[in-house]
């Protein structure tokens, strides 16, 4: 018995194909739409990662300037200290502390070797905002590597 269709099966075909053409437009792995490798150095790192290097930074930050501060608390000494810890590695040898002890570092979409003071200092004031920080798209990529023309990736 052949099967006639409804005036509901275009609608429907139409969606599955739709959806079949974004998943093949869809990179299979992050950083595969910049040419990074699946895994491995030099391929996107994993979130994870990033926030473990963040909560090693922060806390290194925090005893930095507990230790000009004592016996009060560091207060807001400990976000200068974060800035600075964030901001001069970063510019010159493209990671943070704790990103170095994760073995993830910081390098420039367009292939140049610094990623320079002025980036650094963008991505650590987006960080600082938090939103675009966590805001991610598939390459791994979050809104502050983005406007700043960064990735990070693993050593």
């Amino acid at each position: 018995m052949r099967r006639v269709g409804s005036w509901l099966d275009a609608p429907k075909n139409a969606f599955n194909n739709a959806r079949e053409q974004a998943n093949e437009s869809r990179p299979k792995w992050r950083g595969e739409k910049l040419g990074l490798p699946e895994r491995g150095p030099g391929s996107a790192a994993p979130v994870g990662r990033r926030l473990g290097a963040f909560l090693i930074d922060i806390v290194l930050a925090a005893l930095v300037a507990a230790l000009f501060t004592m016996p009060d608390y560091p207060g807001n000494w400990s976000l200068v200290a974060w800035a600075v810890i964030t901001v001069v590695p970063v510019s010159f040898f493209g990671a943070t502390p704790g990103m170095a002890a994760l073995r993830i570092w910081v390098a420039r979409v367009d292939g140049a070797v610094m990623v320079g003071p002025l980036r650094a200092a963008l991505r650590c004031v987006l960080t600082f905002l938090i939103i675009p920080a966590v805001m991610w798209n598939f390459d791994g990529r979050s809104w502050h590597d983005r406007l700043s023309g960064t990735i990070v990736l693993r050593r």
